[in-house]
């Protein structure tokens, strides 16, 4: 059986659509809008939480970058069933809108937490906490370039969400000025990219829901270019890159790093034309008008971001401190999260890096000098990571391991090199106390016992350093 929370009430707002027509300084960090305390995060499914009370909860971190062409999360919510597996493994997950959109298809999990990327790099450098929440209210903004049909059709996904699943959707906006995104791909890095012209009237719209309606959580839909619309054929047929990708993270950066609450986008584009064959891994963005009815779904249970505190144990939230394992794409280890998660000199997690799973950079942990264990596919990675709960070494679940016997022992050659060093200082140093006991009987009697003192005394020394010697040379070799 699945915990369930029960859900913290809320003000019930009807839908409104109106235009910020007026500019309005950007909001500060102390204007942030209050929100209940929750209570010490518990999330996980009931059937695998551990029932001994002095096991902390196990946490993972699935990482699949956007727009950089992933074989799996490269696409429409591609790289769900991977989440889904996972979570029923760990006790929290964290990931991003990337890994959990799927257009018109989400699926709702108790321990997983909706973290945009930004936010995800901060809270990877520990720069911020993450509170989990029974709910938030969440605002939708609308590009005032939106036709009058996508405008509508959004606004009924926002209707169906409030009507059907519940949802908090407090409020919905049109930017005062048309935003015109425009799209590209980086020649240099393969990545799609690209920016907005009109960043101010966003962030305006944004600060008004949050002064006017209280909004915890912002979703953003922004029309794109339908002239570009002919660069996503490879993708439809699961050989592309994601061209819209790239900008869609450039726009929630710019509000989550603003306003420092969750934030995901929706494209908006015209309906493509009936495509077939069809990759299944596309298949979910062909299904209805519009992307927005998973990202409504992450942001109305997403947590909240808190910049680092001493309240951050009061409020019972989670740090990067509190991350047991971080799951990634082989060649996709340069990001700022990876690399944060990565150096953590205290607290160091577990870095699994999927070789299945390419994208168009090169960033490999053996590249970047990063410590991870590599794995040929998220079966593996999932076996892994649930040995690592257990408290299991991975490698000895494999048929071949190393013995600590073999690592303390020098390669054969130094080995036997050393030994024929020590023999020879043992001849030596044999051959001089026979030839001085000799001398000392037979020939040298008749001296006085002064000179007897010397020549012992010359004899004991060189025997002591010929024994030391070999004592070093031992010890070297062991």
């Amino acid at each position: 059986m699945t915990l369930l929370y029960p859900s913290r009430p809320f003000f019930s707002i009807g839908t409104s659509t109106s235009t910020a027509g007026h500019t309005l300084p950007l909001l500060r960090q102390s204007h942030r809008p209050s929100f209940p305390k929750c209570s010490k995060f518990s999330c996980s499914n009931s059937l695998h939480l551990p029932n001994n009370k002095f096991k902390r909860a196990y946490t993972s971190v699935m990482i699949v970058p956007t727009g950089v062409g992933a074989a799996i999360g490269g696409y429409a919510g591609d790289a769900l069933p991977v989440a889904r597996a996972l979570s029923t493994v760990v006790d929290c997950l964290i990931t991003h809108p990337n890994v959990l959109n799927a257009a018109m298809l989400y699926w709702p999990m108790s321990n997983v937490l909706y973290v945009e990327g930004y936010a995800l790099d901060r809270f990877a450098e520990g720069l911020w906490a993450l509170q989990p929440v029974h709910q938030n209210r969440v605002g939708l903004i609308l590009d005032a370039g939106l036709e009058e049909d996508l405008r509508l059709r959004h606004l009924q996904v926002a209707d169906a969400t409030r009507a059907s699943l519940g949802l908090p959707i407090v409020e919905c906006m049109v930017t005062d000025t048309p935003l015109k995104v425009e799209i590209w791909i980086d020649p240099e890095s393969g990545q799609s990219t690209g920016r907005i012209k009109h960043p101010d009237s966003l962030l305006r719209a944004v600060e008004t829901l949050i002064t006017r309606s209280r909004v915890t959580a912002v979703a953003v839909v922004a029309r794109f270019p339908d002239d570009d619309i002919g660069d996503i054929d490879a993708y439809r047929q699961g050989k592309g890159i994601d061209i819209l990708a790239g900008v869609e993270a450039i726009i929630s950066h710019l509000v989550v790093k603003n306003f420092n609450i969750p934030c995901a986008h929706s494209p908006a584009v015209s309906p493509a034309p009936v495509s077939y064959p069809l990759c299944p891994k596309s298949a979910a963005e062909e299904i209805g008008y519009t992307f927005l009815p998973c990202v409504l779904a992450g942001l109305s249970g997403a947590p909240q971001y808190l910049v680092k505190t001493s309240e951050f144990l009061e409020r019972g939230c989670i740090t990067s401190r509190d991350v047991d394992s971080v799951i990634l794409p082989i060649n996709a280890c340069g990001g700022d999260g990876a690399r944060a998660f990565a150096s953590n000199q205290k607290i160091k997690p577990l870095i699994i890096a999927v070789k299945e799973n390419e994208t168009v950079l090169s960033d490999t942990p053996t590249k970047l000098g990063i410590e991870a264990v590599t794995v040929s596919n998220y079966w593996e990675a999932i076996g892994v990571i649930a040995a690592h709960k257990a408290g299991v070494d991975p490698i000895s679940l494999r048929k071949n391991r190393s013995s600590i016997m073999a690592q303390m022992e020098l390669p054969l050659e130094n080995a036997h090199q050393s030994m024929d060093i020590v023999v020879e200082l043992l001849k030596t140093g044999i051959c001089f106390q026979i030839a001085i006991s000799s001398l000392y009987r037979k020939r040298w009697r008749g001296k006085d016992q002064l000179w007897k003192l010397q020549v012992k005394t010359l004899y004991n020394s060189i025997v002591a350093v010929t024994v030391s010697i070999c004592q070093l040379k031992m010890v070297s070799i062991l």
